[in-house]
C-alpha cells in the first residue's frame, strides 16, 4: 500500500459539497440549541435538537417466514436479505472525494447535528466491529494533517461495539471540523475546547474524567513523526492505537488482547483522534437514564464517540431542561458508561 493522501484543499471542498447538498436537499442540518456544563470544572457542551426525534427510521430488518429477523449475512441457506448499507453506494451529491489509492473515501453525514460533519469509509465493506487496520488511521491522519490550517483542525472519533454508539456494520470514522462544533455556543464558545486535546495535555484532566480513558501523544518524540510523510502507511499510528487498546481490555478484565493483532475487537469503545493525541475509552453502557426534579424519568442520555470532543446532545425539552437544572446529572451519566 502506498501514501494515502488527502486533497491539499479538503476543508474547502468539504465546506461547499456541504453547501451544495444542503441547499438541495440531500443533507438533512438539524439545527441545535446549545449550553456548556461542567463536569468536576471540564467543560462539556449539550445541544438540543427537538426537529432529530424526527429523523427518518432506518426500514425494519426484513422477516424470514418463521418470524425471526434476518441475519443479513446474505449467505448460505438462511434466506436473509441483505441489510442496507448507506456506504456501499452513497448519493453522488454526499461524496466529498476519493482518497487516493482508493482504499477509502469521503462522503457527507446525511443527517448533520454540526455543519460539514463529514465520514470516512472504507470502500471495501470492512467490519465496524474489527479491529482498525494501519490504511484506517493512516487515511485519517491524511485528513487530519489537510485541516492543520484551518481554525481548531479536526476530531476524528470511531464508534466500535454495542456500547459505543455505533449504528452501522460499514467501517466508517467520523469527522467534525471543530471550527463548526463551536458554533451556537455561548461566547463563540469561549471556555470550551475539546475534550480529547486537553486529556492530551492534562494528566489532571485526565484524572477527572468520570470514565476511564488512556490517551497516547502523537508528538512526543518528533513532531511530524505521525503524520502522513513520516508514517505514509500509519504503522506508528497503528502500534499507538493497539497500545491504547491492549490498555483498556486489561482495565476491563478482558483476556487474550495481549497479542491480538486483528479480528472482532474484544470490547466495546471509542477512539479519538486529533493532530496531536489519540484516546481511548472503554464502554459498558450507550449512556444512562435521565430524571426530572421531580424524580421522574425523562428520557435516556446516549453517548457515542463525541464524549471525547466533550459534547453531549439530548432531542427533548424534558432532558434538555433535566440537565441544565442539574449540571451533576451529566457527570452521573458519565460515570456509568
Amino acid at each position: 500500500m502506498g501514501r494515502i493522501r488527502a486533497p491539499y484543499n479538503l476543508p474547502e471542498l468539504v465546506r461547499s459539497t456541504f453547501a451544495r447538498a444542503k441547499a438541495s436537499g440531500d443533507v438533512n442540518f438539524y439545527p441545535t440549541q446549545a449550553a456548556v456544563l461542567h463536569v468536576n470544572s471540564i467543560p462539556f457542551q449539550l445541544r438540543f435538537s427537538p426537529s432529530l426525534a424526527n429523523k427518518p427510521k432506518p426500514p425494519p430488518k426484513p422477516t424470514n417466514p418463521d418470524g425471526n429477523s434476518s441475519s443479513g449475512s446474505g449467505g448460505g441457506g438462511g434466506g436473509g436479505t441483505k441489510p442496507f448499507d448507506p456506504f456501499a453506494d452513497p448519493p453522488p451529491a454526499l461524496v466529498v472525494a476519493k482518497l487516493e489509492p482508493w482504499t477509502h473515501y469521503l462522503v457527507l453525514n446525511k443527517f448533520a447535528i454540526v455543519p460539514e460533519h463529514f465520514i470516512l469509509a472504507t470502500t471495501a465493506f470492512a467490519a465496524q466491529t474489527d479491529l482498525l487496520d494501519a490504511a484506517d488511521l493512516a487515511a485519517a491522519r491524511a485528513c487530519v494533517d489537510a485541516y492543520a490550517d484551518a481554525d481548531g483542525g479536526l476530531f476524528v472519533f470511531f464508534n466500535c461495539g454495542e456500547h459505543s454508539g455505533a449504528s452501522q456494520p460499514h467501517r466508517h470514522l467520523q469527522l467534525l471540523p471543530v471550527a463548526r462544533m463551536r458554533d451556537g455556543l455561548p461566547a463563540g464558545g469561549a471556555g470550551w475546547e475539546v475534550l480529547a486535546a486537553r486529556l492530551g495535555r492534562e494528566q489532571a484532566a485526565v484524572d477527572k474524567v468520570p470514565f476511564p480513558c488512556f490517551v497516547e501523544r502523537l508528538d512526543d518524540d518528533d513532531d511530524a513523526m505521525f503524520g502522513a510523510a513520516a508514517d505514509p502507511e500509519g504503522v506508528a499510528l497503528r502500534g499507538k492505537y493497539l497500545e491504547l487498546y491492549r490498555r483498556a481490555c486489561e482495565v476491563m478484565g478482558v483476556k487474550g488482547a495481549e497479542q491480538q493483532m486483528d479480528g472482532e475487537a474484544r470490547i466495546s469503545y471509542n477512539l479519538a483522534m486529533t493532530r496531536d493525541v489519540m484516546v481511548l475509552c472503554p464502554r459498558r453502557s450507550e449512556g444512562a437514564a435521565l430524571v426530572a426534579g421531580g424524580g421522574d424519568e425523562v428520557g435516556k442520555l446516549a453517548l457515542n464517540g463525541t464524549v471525547l470532543a466533550g459534547t453531549a446532545l439530548v432531542k427533548s425539552e424534558a432532558e434538555w431542561d433535566a440537565l441544565r437544572g442539574d449540571p451533576e446529572q451529566l457527570g452521573r451519566v458519565l460515570a456509568r458508561i
